[in-house]
């Protein structure tokens, strides 16, 4: 038998599968769970833009089980928890000075977890967890939000 991912292997399986995807579209990760006193970002990617400056994406991915409540994960992203990010965003920056002039925004990623048979099409936005589940990137949701203010 097979031991069941806790909701943090789980969450973290989900942060691999969006981060993997990015890579395919031409983002790099600079970070990955950076943690501070506001709280975590999941994902901050980069990507080079047609003119010299760069693209900053903060993406905050739900990974969430089968027959959870909060569609998906969507309802998960609150005021507050939009008010959490910008501020993790502020310090990272702050602490990372050359993506000071970076245009920034913040992406939201939603990862179901499903079972059945792993579907053939798009396989970058699926992974196999074995024991008949997998996890699949179901909406990625570019600038989802703007960085919220006090």
């Amino acid at each position: 038998m097979v031991k069941p991912l806790t909701n943090i292997e789980l969450g973290t399986l989900g942060e691999t599968l969006v981060a993997n995807w990015l890579a395919a579209q031409g983002w790099r990760l600079q970070a990955r769970q950076w943690h501070c006193t506001w709280g975590e970002l999941d994902l901050v990617m980069a990507r080079a833009m047609a003119d010299p400056s760069w693209q900053l994406a903060f993406v905050e991915v739900k990974t969430r089980s089968q027959g959870n409540w909060d569609a998906d994960g969507l309802m998960a992203i609150t005021r507050h928890k939009q008010i959490q990010l910008a501020k993790s965003a502020q310090l990272y920056l702050l602490r990372h000075r050359q993506w000071a002039q970076a245009i920034c925004r913040f992406d939201v990623a939603l990862v179901p977890c499903r079972g059945g048979p792993l579907p053939n099409q798009e396989p970058e936005r699926h992974l196999d967890l074995g024991n008949g589940r997998y996890l699949t990137l179901q909406d990625y949701i570019d600038a989802a939000f703007d960085a919220a203010q006090r």
